[in-house]
């Protein structure tokens, strides 16, 4: 295996403690670091992201941080073009490629398809908002039924959000749920032509939780409640991934009066340890790493 083309992938739940093992990697193997998170794309989310200091960042050289303005939403198709970029600079400079973080869904990019590449337009998709305003998901049921009558495939029918998103692909294509099923399989993927090397890291609940409450304790004392203030003044409300990260949207609630400080604390180590158990679900069910590494365990890299 040529390990210049070979993209190691670390990843693991927030708080696991993936910032300084990949550090130390990247240092010890000539790498350089893509970040997979989906909140250190945006500039100014600094502490309730938990994004490497600029020592941290002044020791081996990053991508994909601060790319995108607070307000502007990056998609995951930005994302993978971004990506695609920065591993082809990497390896033309005989570095090797370390990406690191815990956003599924980014992270998914990396390994297997993700994305259709349909354009739907605006017009599109204001008919189907309107259908489902006035029809529900029963109307919207009915329009796809017509657009595709040899069925919905693996449709979920039952989620209103998955069936807008599918009548809105069978509008802008033409093709039926199957036919956009079949596309989407035969689909190749981003970084197919790569080889990967998959290490996963855990540590157990207890130790996870008391990780979390320190890193709320830190962020918050560090400043988090500035942070949010001065990024709602540049429009981050107008950007609802930036604005529902977790620590962030917390901190809105209390910054409008809705929790006390007390109960902002509460509140974030509670929709942590939640983000954490559906990471680690994800990672059971949609993830076969190489290697898992328990970090209490002090095993090595």
């Amino acid at each position: 295996m040529d390990d210049t083309r070979t993209l190691t992938i670390l990843t693991g739940p927030t708080a696991v403690g993936k910032t300084a093992l990949a550090l130390a990697w990247a240092q010890q193997h000539d790498a350089e670091i893509i970040s997979c998170d989906s909140t250190l794309f945006y500039r100014g989310m600094d502490i309730g992201t938990a994004k490497p200091s600029p020592g941290e960042l002044a020791q081996v050289r990053h991508h994909l941080i601060d790319v995108a303005a607070p307000h502007e939403q990056l998609t995951v198709v930005d994302y993978l073009a971004l990506a695609k970029a920065a591993v082809a600079d990497i390896q033309a400079r005989g570095k090797r490629v370390l990406v690191t973080g815990g956003s599924g869904f980014y992270l998914a990019g990396y390994l297997r398809v993700v994305t259709d590449g349909i354009a739907v337009s605006d017009e599109v998709r204001a008919r189907v908002a309107s259908l489902n305003e006035t029809a529900g998901l029963a109307g919207m049921l009915a329009e796809l039924g017509r657009l595709s009558p040899e069925g919905t495939g693996e449709l979920d029918t039952n989620n209103p959000r998955r069936v807008a998103k599918a009548l809105e692909r069978c509008l802008a294509t033409g093709r039926s749920v199957p036919q956009l099923e079949q596309d989407f399989a035969q689909r190749p993927g981003a970084f197919d032509d790569f080889p990967k090397h998959v290490i996963r890291l855990t540590r157990g609940e207890e130790s996870l939780h008391t990780r979390i409450a320190r890193r709320t304790r830190l962020m918050l004392e560090g400043g988090l409640i500035e942070e949010v203030r001065r990024l709602r003044g540049v429009g981050f409300g107008q950007n609802p991934s930036a604005a529902g990260a977790i620590g962030y949207r917390e901190t809105l609630q209390y910054i409008d009066g809705e929790l006390t400080r007390d109960e902002l604390e509460a509140a974030i180590n509670q929709n942590t340890r939640r983000l954490v158990a559906k990471q680690r679900k994800w990672f059971r069910n949609q993830l076969v790493p190489d290697r898992v590494l328990d970090l209490d365990a002090d095993e090595t890299f």
